[in-house]
This record gives structure tokens, sequence and C-alpha cells, in this order.
């Protein structure tokens, strides 16, 4: 029988914020989206004044100043780099290791089962410790015997409902326990059971987890999809997905931001534009593929009713599949010249590529230059190497621009405190 376990780090971001500041140890904080809107991250004491997700900032600045709240803007480069090395020392526990998201991995035990017969709770703690002694961050654990299972074990885990704090393990429970348990936790908290599904079970009489379990499955396939019968067989203890150590390749790679201010005339859309190609071209490469189809789109703000309104997507096939960011800037650029119009005030721009395929079995045309691919390809592996030896932007092309006016605002922005050699921590001793 497999055991999973899944292992989420505790409000993730804020404690990355709060791992290298002293200062601002047992103090409110939050992490805000893209621009400084909204909150989207929140510490344990943030959380303990009432702070909603998703709240303006604009909405909580009077709070802010009366609790001594601490707004950060989102760092992702110092969040990636944690999480990288929160999944390094995980990888210790366990040879087989799939990251779901930033912060949260699942690890396949059943190996350790016999090892740590009836006592992978331990195990568990022993993960929470070396995570807090090397890193600095706090992590729950959930084990159970498939990955829904796991899931809701970790939900219990952070909540203290059953088993240590910090800890649940399913496997060691009795099924009447779990029924018991089940019972108390809304299906709302089921891994890939949303608001609008929630909606729907519970206008079925559906509402806590064990109703789910129970349910008959073959009519919930029916009127919802084979997605929600496999969630009601993890639930009863059947592993029916399995462990994706090697993530699947993206069918299409999307890159976007809004703009720190309004953006009218059309060189600033091009610097924009080029620079979202060079990050998604950048993903592309990552993955060993190539792109046969490029999309732009920009569009004005739908929350600035007194600006005139307009908004473009174009979707362009290219000749040949290809990941050259010159070839991919080229074409999104020409894009752009065609839809954009003067005398707007746009405030987001995004690129899509599409149409993705593996770069080995990439159909090539009877005008293909071989030679010119070679050198194309060793050019953007040049390329590749020295930005991430040297920061990303530290070779671009021109196109991107330099001084980036639009670029979107983060004002409380952190230092790169483990990615950025002149912002590491320093210390001086007297």
């Amino acid at each position: 029988m497999p055991i999973f376990a899944l292992v989420d780090a505790n409000n993730f971001y804020a404690s990355c914020e709060k791992l290298f500041d002293p200062m601002i140890t047992g103090k409110p904080v939050v992490v805000l989206s893209n621009n400084d809107g909204v909150v989207v991250a929140r510490s344990a004491e943030a959380k303990a004044l009432g702070v909603p997700m998703g709240v303006p900032w604009h909405k909580l600045r009077d709070q802010a100043k009366r609790d001594g709240i601490i707004a950060f803007s989102s760092n992702y480069a110092l969040y990636a780099d944690m999480s990288n090395r929160v999944v390094e020392v995980l990888s210790q526990f366990s040879p087989d290791i799939e990251v779901y998201s930033i912060d949260e991995s699942f690890l396949e035990l059943s190996g350790f089962s016999e090892l740590y017969s009836g006592r992978l709770a331990e195990y568990g703690q022993e993960i929470r410790q070396r995570v807090a002694r090397w890193l600095g961050l706090a992590v729950c654990v959930g084990i159970g015997s498939s990955k829904t299972r796991a899931k809701l074990a970790n939900h219990c885990a952070k909540k203290a409902l059953a088993g240590q704090d910090g800890v649940c393990d399913f496997t060691v429970m009795s099924e009447r326990a779990l029924s018991d348990l089940f019972g108390k936790i809304e299906v709302g908290e089921v891994w890939g059971v949303g608001r609008k599904i929630t909606a729907r079970l519970e206008a079925m009489n559906i509402r806590t987890v064990r109703d789910l379990r129970d349910a008959d499955s073959e009519t919930l396939r029916s009127r919802f999809s084979v997605v929600l019968e496999r969630t009601i067989q993890e639930l009863r203890g059947v592993s029916c997905l399995d462990l994706e150590e090697v993530a699947p390749a993206k069918q299409q790679i999307m890159s976007s931001r809004s703009f720190g201010q309004y953006v009218y005339d059309l060189p600033a859309l091009q610097e924009a534009v080029a620079s979202y190609i060079a990050k998604a071209a950048e993903k592309l490469r990552a993955q060993q593929s190539v792109a046969g189809a490029v999309q732009v789109y920009i569009r004005t703000s739908p929350f600035n009713p007194k600006e005139p309104q307009y908004q473009k997507s174009v979707t362009v096939p290219l000749p040949e599949a290809t990941s050259d960011t010159r070839e991919l800037t080229g074409y999104a650029l020409g894009v752009l010249a065609n839809i954009y119009r003067p005398g707007f005030a746009y405030q987001k721009a995004g690129v899509m590529l599409s149409e993705l395929q593996p770069k080995h079995v990439r159909q090539g045309s009877l005008f293909t230059d071989s030679a010119g691919e070679a050198r194309s390809g060793t050019l953007m592996r040049t390329l590749d190497s020295i930005n991430q030896k040297y920061g990303r932007g530290a070779v671009q092309l021109l196109a991107e621009g330099t001084d980036k006016t639009w670029r979107m605002r983060r004002g409380n922005l952190s230092p790169g405190y483990t990615t950025n050699w002149d912002e590491l921590p320093t210390v001086i001793a007297r």
C-alpha cells in the first residue's frame, strides 16, 4: 500500500520575509500582489487580527497604522530560492518527491513503513525539525494512504485536529476514527473541491468530508466529472493519483504583468512585450521545447471607467517552431504594432507561447538553416547561462529597454537575501 506525506510550509511568503529580519519577529506581516495591490499572504499574527486574504492594501492602511501591520512587496526570487532549499532538505527523507507548488511537496514513504512501523509521525517530526533547524521555516506534515488523504491530513496537522501538533498520520487511525474526524470537516477542505463544486455538493446535502466519501461515486461522476469520482476513491483510501516525480512539460507558457503606471505610447509597450517574451522564452528553453505560435494582448483597466476602454489579443502561427528569444520577440512586436491603438491608457500587456513541442522532434522545413539553428542554440544557451549566474537581465535584448518606467510597483520590496551578493545580510561584531 502506498503511503504519501504532504509537507507544507506555514504562511510561506510571510515566513520568508520574517526569516531574515529579526526586528519583525512576532509582528503581523502581509505580502502584497503585483503593484502592491492586494494581500496574497499573511503571517499568523496578521490572521489573528482578522486580515482577510485578497483585501486591497489601500483599505488596510488605517488598520495597519493602528495595529502595526508590516507590508512587503512580493519578492518572488527570494521565495523561489527558499522553496528550492526546502525541497533539497526534503529529498534527504525520500528519493521519491513531487514538488506540487512553491510551498508544498509530496513524499512517497511506503519504503519507510516497516522501518518506522506505526511511528511515521515521528518521521514527520524529524522532517519538521530539520527544516526548522537548517532553514528556519516551519512546516506541517500530513500522512495518508492516498495523496488526497495526505492533503487532508496536512490540514488537520495545521489545525491540530488530530494527532500531534504539526503532524497528522491517518495511516495509524482506524476507519471509525477517520469517519468521526471527516464528519467534522467541511467538504470545501477536500483537495480539488472548489467554491463552485462545494455549493453544488451542499445543494445535494453533501456538506462534510464524510458525506462526500460515502456518496455514490458513479452518480457524482455523471453529475460532475471523473476527477470527483477519483477524489471519492482517494478519500476511501484507494490511491488513484501517482507521484509525479518529473513535472510534465507545459502546453502553454504565459508571461504578463500589470504596469506600475498607465502606458500610452507604443515604445513603452514594446519594451514590456519584449521583456515578457524574454521570460517566456527562458522557461521554454528550460523545458527543452520550441513554440509554434505567439499571442500578444494589451488592455486598459476595467476598473477605470473614466478612461476609454480597449483590449485586443491576436495569435500568429510561426513559419518554424523556435525557442530563440530574438525570433520570438520579432514576431511579438509585429503583432503588437498591429493591435496597438493610440489614445488609450494601457494597464496590462502579456504574451503566450503555444503549440509547444519537444525541440528534438520539431518539424523542420525545406529552407531550414541547420548551421543557423546551431548558432542560435549556442547563443541562447550562453544567454541563459550568464543570466543564471549573474541574475536575470544581466544580458538582454535592447528591445527590452533600460529605464522600464512601466515596471510594476514594488515599493516595499525586501532585499534579495539569498539571490543577490550585494544584498546579503551584514553582521557587525563589536
